[in-house]
């Protein structure tokens, strides 16, 4: 398979004017429409709720709509014929603590105010101790192929979905605890999840929505002093931890895995059944009477996952475990494991240490979403017939040309170039192949490059500006800054400030890198959350310099230290 790394650095210029092929474009699938009768529920202008006691959410929906396991116990199984299996959560041994909270999810989508996560009830609750009212616990049954290699069935072995909640807006949030403990989906596992993984969870997931990523949501973090075991690193060295629950939302939780299970066992009915909720709740632009309807779903998750994979590039994130069973249905990013974001520019980026052969690479993750989708086409052909098997080839085959020409149009817009010239591929993939060779970093000289002036770059004026001067030290700088400068200067419509704005609002000064996370993780290793606390603050208004994040050494030249820290998937 091509690398489509390689297509973007050696030949961007083919990315101009590329039509997609076969692919509809459609209102993103969190675009959700009211619904009115919540609307009469609710005066949009009302106070938010004070007691969770008014507070419900409802599993009858899910319930209704599939047939549920005919076990109701959370031992390890083997589990056919169902797409939920009953599960109750296990409640964290305390004391309990509330780490973190995210007001902007607390208050702008659960309708309460943030002042009600303080309470004992909102600490059993949230951790798996209470049920919510009108919850009946369900785990996920689901399969994957895990790097490369269908692994059969896996599900959700320490998450439990607490049911969906309808807000005032009429947006519809199915409400989940991660690492609640043991469902029918554990395997060898104790359902548990460990602080520095559900502390890298919370804030990634808060980060990637602040940074106009699309991805689940995270609503608190509370942490116990129950022992938690782990082999962090597979080398035989197990030690104590303490385990620790992230209260997530996403309006679904559906993956490409939840398709592949039912058609690799054989349970079509049920696979049709899935693939039509699934389209009536969350894609409503598709006629549910269309014969063509599956079709045309394919093409949604073919054009909005080379979108989200290209939104992944530009803002240097490596998912770290790409497995179907992590792709959303809904292309929303899902299961925040060993991921990284990208420090020195490298397509050789591997931020899981347990990917060995660095399948998960950053540089191929655009390959990897068409591996996904591929096996997405193997799991819908049970439905399709050879000819719509054949439109949905003709689909895939487009993704390639969606991807480059999103890539495109996100670098341009990084690089603050408008309108469309010739050189502007060049000019893209001159700058990249300059940064990874002389490893300049990739958050921070695109941010550098919005805060300089033209005259400053022309002139090569970089004091206080780090990354620039690593760039600079390229004995091809020079060519490009002339092409660059060259290219600003045909913009006559928009002046220096302007232009300079328009890349700072796509430039991020700070992500979530690993020394940062790392650090807090230490410190609340020891209750002190006083550095989750700030980071949560800083990343939600990455684009905003500020302060305390600069005291912070948030854009400065990541530590020495910081080039040891390996992340795997143990959590």
């Amino acid at each position: 398979m091509c690398s489509i790394h390689t297509v973007l650095v050696l030949s961007v210029l083919a990315l101009v004017s590329v039509t997609p092929v076969q692919v509809l474009e459609f209102c993103h699938s969190q675009d959700m429409k009211a619904s009115n009768t919540f609307k009469s529920r609710w005066n949009m202008s009302s106070n938010l709720m004070q007691d969770l006691d008014q507070f419900r959410v409802s599993c009858t929906k899910l319930i209704e709509s599939f047939p549920i396991d005919e076990l109701d116990a959370n031992f390890v199984r083997h589990v056919k014929n169902c797409i939920f299996s009953k599960s109750i959560p296990t409640p964290l041994r305390g004391p309990l603590r509330l780490a973190a909270v995210s007001k902007d999810v607390i208050e702008g989508i659960l309708d309460f105010n943030v002042a009600v996560t303080q309470s004992d009830d909102f600490l059993n609750y949230a951790s798996g101790g209470r049920l919510l009212p009108g919850s009946e616990p369900l785990a996920h049954r689901y399969g994957g192929h895990q790097f490369g290699y269908w692994a059969g069935q896996l599900g959700d072995g320490r998450a439990h979905s607490l049911g969906q909640y309808t807000n005032r807006k009429g947006e519809v949030w199915e409400l989940q605890l991660k690492g609640s403990g043991k469902t029918p989906y554990s395997r060898s596992g104790d359902g548990r999840a460990v602080i520095r993984s559900s502390v890298r969870e919370f804030l990634c997931s808060e980060a990637m929505f602040s940074l106009g990523v699309p991805t689940s949501r995270a609503a608190s973090l509370i942490v116990s002093d129950e022992p938690v075991f782990r082999d962090q690193f597979y080398n035989g060295k197990v030690k104590t931890e303490r385990g620790a629950v992230v209260l997530r939302l996403a309006r679904s939780w559906f993956r490409i895995g939840s398709l592949e299970i039912l058609s690799q066992s054989g349970e079509v009915d049920l696979l049709r059944k899935l693939l039509n909720f699934v389209i009536d709740e969350h894609f409503t632009s598709i006629n549910s009477e269309d014969p063509e309807k599956y079709l045309v779903f394919y093409s949604h998750v073919v054009n909005e996952t080379a979108h989200l994979i290209a939104q992944w590039m530009s803002v240097g994130f490596a998912h770290g475990v790409c497995n179907t069973d992590n792709f959303s249905l809904l292309s929303i990013t899902i299961d925040y494991g060993p991921f990284g974001f990208m420090e020195a520019y490298n397509p050789e980026f591997v931020p899981n240490t347990s990917d060995d052969e660095g399948r998960y690479r950053i540089g191929a993750q655009a390959n990897v979403g068409l591996f996904n989708l591929e096996k997405l086409l193997v799991a819908l052909s049970p439905v399709l017939s050879q000819k719509q098997q054949k439109m949905a080839n003709t689909v895939l085959k487009g993704y390639v040309d969606i991807y480059q020409m999103r890539i495109h149009q996100l670098f341009k817009a990084k690089l603050g170039l408008l309108g469309e010239e010739e050189d502007d591929g060049y000019i893209i993939a001159f700058l990249l192949k300059m940064m990874e060779e002389t490893q300049s970093d990739f958050t921070v000289t695109f941010r550098q490059l919005s805060e300089v002036s033209a005259k400053r770059l022309h002139n090569r004026n970089f004091t206080q500006m780090w990354a620039l001067e690593d760039l600079s030290s390229h004995a091809l700088f020079s060519d490009w800054l002339s092409s660059y400068v060259l290219r600003l200067s045909k913009q006559e419509e928009e002046n220096e400030a302007a232009r300079q704005n328009r890349m700072k609002n796509v430039n991020p000064r700070y992500v979530l890198r690993n020394w940062m996370a790392e650090s807090a993780i230490r410190k609340a290793e020891m209750d002190d959350f006083s550095e989750v606390e700030l980071l949560h603050h800083i990343l939600s208004s990455p684009f905003v310099t500020q302060e305390t994040a600069e005291e912070a050494g948030y854009a400065a030249r990541p530590p020495q230290w910081a080039r040891m820290l390996k992340v795997s998937c143990s959590s």
